[in-house]
């Protein structure tokens, strides 16, 4: 296991910085997503701490050493990449092999370490088999047990998932999770999916223009975001903007929509008058015989829900969820929808509006 610290990292490339003053503390054999939009910096962090770059600012630590400067050879890192890179004209067992063979261990731990580490990732059974006789979630299980058989105490896994099928995404991610938990090993994984993150990860590291916008569990992202762009990034949102209208000594809050109508929120440290955006998520919006007059623009059919996507009488679009067992709604209906207060998170108005805050680029 090891344990990483990042101090003050930037990486320049010209005037431009692709990750800026990056502070940042990974506990031993913890699994950390770094999660964001496409240009965020992600891969960047991940090739300096594995030390395929050197940052333009700041110190890499592993275990209390300063490593900003080793080479990746010797930094006792697993590295996977996004596309699979297996050696097409050797077998998978020689394949995972390869870490043990350039570092002179002889046959017998390349023997013992390729068997253990196939039969990890349930690919024993097809050691003799070539990369090209294999699917794609295959290969990827193949390219995780080489860098596992490194003996590597850091693995970096940049979107080690995204090129393979849906399906065989969702099965690969728990498995690489179990596995690697198994193992004690210190993750770090890349990903731009925001389901993947919440799957796997102790903790996710949102990153938005090069820097870190949130860091937190999963379940505290989720349900306590602390900015508007984390709570439409990390799963799905409706985000109204408000005014606080009424506020209680115990901080009970009452803010009032574009149209009018008045909504229950959670304690907040908010005055009355302020202007707010509220967010609420889909699964906490609910129909009901009175409340947010809506029109029913369209439904989505999910599988085990329809998605319903209105038009509020503030104006705000609107949409909450339908089991899919129940009568579904119409376009042109009119509903009367409810929220959950204490599932709404109350975020100051920004001064640019909220387009401006949740955009990607």
């Amino acid at each position: 296991m090891a344990r990483i610290k990042l101090d003050h990292i930037s990486m320049r490339f010209g005037d431009f910085y692709a990750v800026r003053d990056i502070n940042l503390e990974i506990s031993n054999g913890e699994y950390v997503t770094i999660l964001g939009p496409s240009g965020c910096g992600k891969t960047t962090l991940i090739k300096v701490i594995s030390g395929i770059w050197k940052p333009t600012e700041g110190k890499v630590y592993v275990d209390g050493l300063d490593v900003t400067s080793i080479p990746m050879e010797d930094r006792d890192v697993g590295y996977v990449f996004q596309n699979i890179a297996l050696f097409p004209h050797m077998t998978l067992k020689e394949n995972v092999s390869y870490s043990p063979r350039v570092k002179n261990q002889g046959d017998e731990a390349m023997e013992e370490l390729s068997t253990e580490y196939l039969q990890l990732v349930n690919m024993l059974s097809r050691a003799g088999m070539f990369p090209s006789e294999i699917s794609g979630g295959e290969q990827q299980k193949v390219a995780i047990a080489r860098a596992l058989a490194s003996g590597s105490k850091m693995l970096m896994l940049d979107e080690p998932l995204s090129a393979l099928d849906a399906r065989v995404r969702m099965e690969l991610r728990y498995e690489l999770r179990r596995l690697v938990k198994k193992l004690g090993i210190t993750v770090l994984h890349v990903t731009h999916d925001q389901e993947e993150a919440m799957s796997v990860s102790d903790r996710i590291v949102l990153m938005r223009y090069g820097s870190i916008a949130e860091i937190g569990k999963p379940l505290e992202i989720y349900r306590h975001p602390s900015s508007i762009f984390a709570a439409n990034f990390i799963g799905e949102t409706n985000l109204l903007e408000c005014t606080v209208s009424d506020k209680s000594k115990s901080g009970k809050t009452r803010v009032k929509l574009r149209g009018g109508q008045e909504v229950r929120a959670s304690k907040t440290d908010f005055k009355v008058g302020d202007p707010v955006v509220i967010s609420v998520r889909p699964e906490h919006v609910y129909p009901a015989d009175d409340g947010l007059q809506a029109e029913v623009l369209s439904t989505v059919f999910m599988g085990t829900y329809w998605r319903v996507r209105t038009m509020a009488s503030s104006r705000d679009y609107v949409e909450y969820n339908v089991p899919a067992e129940d009568p579904v709604p119409e376009a042109g209906d009119i509903v009367y929808l409810v929220f959950n207060k204490k599932a709404i998170v109350v975020f100051p108005r920004p001064a640019g509006g909220i387009e401006e805050e949740i955009k990607l680029e």
